[in-house]
C-alpha cells in the first residue's frame, strides 16, 4: 500500500475531513481536519507510515479548524 493510500485508510475512520496529495519536490503533503484526538492518530500513522516505506521526517503546523474540507481523501 502507498503512502497517501496508507494515510487515507487511516483518516476514515476517525472521521477526518481533507486531503492527502504528493508535491512536486516528492514529498507527501496531507491537510486534515477534525477531533484533536483522531488527528494526532493520523499524526503517528503518518510517522510511522506503511510497511517499507521510508519516512524521513514529519513537519506538522496546528492551525484553527477553517472548514469547508470534504471526506479525507487523495487529490491530484
Amino acid at each position: 500500500m502507498g503512502f497517501r493510500y496508507f494515510l487515507v485508510d487511516k483518516a476514515t475512520p476517525l472521521d477526518l475531513h481533507g486531503w492527502v496529495r504528493n508535491r512536486p519536490d516528492g514529498a507527501v503533503e496531507l491537510v486534515a481536519e477534525g477531533e484533536r484526538t483522531s488527528l494526532e492518530q493520523l499524526l503517528q500513522a503518518a510517522r510511522r507510515g506503511p510497511r517499507h516505506a521510508r519516512i524521513d521526517h514529519v513537519d506538522v503546523e496546528w492551525q484553527p479548524a477553517a472548514g469547508g474540507l470534504a471526506p479525507f481523501d487523495l487529490i491530484y
